[in-house]
């Protein structure tokens, strides 16, 4: 059986301890490798190796940084249809999927951080007058932690892990013990790319083993951290006594506020994939929808319509649309809250019912399901679900629409449909989320700052904002006659 190893100053190991987790395809419900159970005593070793190799690499150039990155982003291109069959496997998700959304992802996240480092300039001020001169100077932080979630596994994982090396510094990562696979694989690209040993250091394990940690390491500047609120509200109370810079990116329950002066067909066909893309298990997913009520009925006869032509099925099969959700726990999450919606009176429109695949009888499989709701303050138009379910509900005035988008404790992002343009500026204005997208969705330039607001984190990721995160300003006075 596959071993999920650790990998520490440029070499796959074996956890101290000696113990493994089992690793799950979602797919057919069958372990299929075995993850190191990594601990404390891991997370030093890892630590060590990254501290051992920060002085050469922050002193390394800009230039070698830049092409290494580089290197690494075309190594993921030349492997791209191994690591989306491995993604695939390891998460449940379609294969296409992961072929056109995940895997190029991560390979852009390299080449983008990798040439934005060449571009990222310190700010020069002269006080004409008084003969001074102040200049700030971005150095790296040191060694920083990185944790990353289940449902978008290299993709996530990159996306921090690439700027925080591209600043110079040096990293121990976790990604989720869920999802290992890919990440077990980007250590022998690293390796391919001629990234020196301790730069990048994957530690495998849960989250209160081997993340805990991390995040307590008195030595480890930093904590990027991408999951559960309940996840980063711990993270924060452990780190923010250290002092450590932190970037939280948690929850969402994201509002799709559909008017009647939208396109409809384009409308109607991103909302589907907004509704549903890797079965509903992207936090950016707009799972309460709200339409105008003079559309409200049309909409919900034709959602129906395309959700019920979505196959889902064997995430290698070219035509299925939904695979199997990560985890059979997350299942039956997911499943509890179905049954939480019926309870409060919510009418279930399509779907809710396990899907049994034929072949792939024990894998985690689930129909897409729309619920009908009456109240905005019930608990599955408030809680974050994960999954394949959305609510739909009717609304007569902009300002009531808003006020029901704002009502959660989340602010991650929101999707607004109209064609009004005094609309869109007011309510992109007045809707508290991180992300705003108008007549589009998960359309992403990776430049603009990424995060949430209330619930939903702390800090942005993306662009120059990553890479100031990654390192701290020094500010440089210069008296001169």
């Amino acid at each position: 059986m596959q071993k999920i190893l650790n990998y520490i100053n440029g070499a796959y190991c074996e956890p101290h301890s000696g113990k493994w987790l089992d690793n799950y395809n979602p797919s057919n419900g069958e372990v299929y490798s075995q993850i190191a159970n990594s601990d404390a005593t891991d997370i030093a070793n890892a630590y060590e190796a990254a501290k051992e190799a920060f002085p050469i690499w922050s002193n390394t150039t800009i230039e070698e940084r830049s092409r290494i990155l580089l290197k690494i982003a075309d190594l993921i291109e030349e492997k791209m249809v191994d690591l989306a069959k491995a993604e695939a496997k390891d998460n449940g998700k379609p294969l296409n999927l992961a072929l056109t959304v995940d895997i190029p992802r991560a390979s852009s996240n390299f080449r983008f951080f990798g040439n934005a480092i060449t571009q990222f300039s310190s700010e020069a001020h002269e006080s004409i007058g008084l003969q001074t001169m102040n200049f700030t100077l971005r150095q790296p932080l040191g060694v920083v932690g990185c944790i990353s979630p289940w449902n978008l596994p290299l993709y996530l994982f990159t996306w921090k892990i690439a700027p925080a090396i591209a600043a110079g510094n040096t990293v121990v990562a976790k990604p989720s013990e869920v999802t290992p696979l890919t990440a077990f694989l980007l250590g022998e690209i690293c390796t391919e790319a001629g990234l020196p040993k301790g730069v990048l250091n994957i530690v495998h394990g849960t989250g209160p083993s081997a993340g805990q940690a991390i995040v307590e390491h008195p030595n480890i500047k930093a904590i990027s951290f991408t999951g559960g609120t309940k996840t980063g509200e711990h993270i924060a109370r452990t780190a923010a006594p250290m002092f450590k810079k932190l970037s939280l990116e948690l929850g969402g329950k994201n509002p799709n506020l559909i008017f009647a002066d939208c396109d409809y067909e384009t409308m109607l066909n991103v909302t589907v994939k907004s509704s549903f893309a890797n079965q509903g298990q992207i936090c950016l997913c707009g799972s309460r929808i709200f339409v105008e009520k003079p559309i409200y009925e049309k909409f919900k006869k034709d959602f129906i319509a395309k959700i019920a032509a979505l196959k889902v099925g064997d995430p290698f099969d070219a035509d299925t649309n939904l695979g199997a959700l990560v985890s059979k726990p997350h299942l039956e999450k997911v499943q509890s809250y179905i049954k939480i919606a019926q309870e409060e009176g919510g009418t279930i429109l399509y779907g809710g019912n396990p899907v049994t695949v034929k072949g792939l009888e024990n894998g985690y499989y689930l129909e897409p399901t729309i619920i009908e709701v009456y109240d905005d303050q019930c608990r599955v138009n408030q809680e974050e679900i994960f999954g394949p379910v959305v609510t739909i509900m009717p609304f007569e005035t902009e300002e009531e629409a808003l006020r029901m988008a704002n009502s959660v404790k989340y602010g991650l992002s929101a999707t607004l449909w109209t064609t009004h343009l005094d609309r869109t500026m007011r309510l992109s204005k007045q809707l508290e989320a991180g992300i705003v997208w108008v007549n589009t969705w998960l359309n992403r330039d990776l430049r603009t700052p990424f995060g949430g607001m209330k619930d939903s984190g702390v800090g942005r990721e993306g662009g120059f904002d990553a890479l100031r995160f990654f390192t701290e300003p020094k500010n440089v006075c210069i008296k001169y006659t």
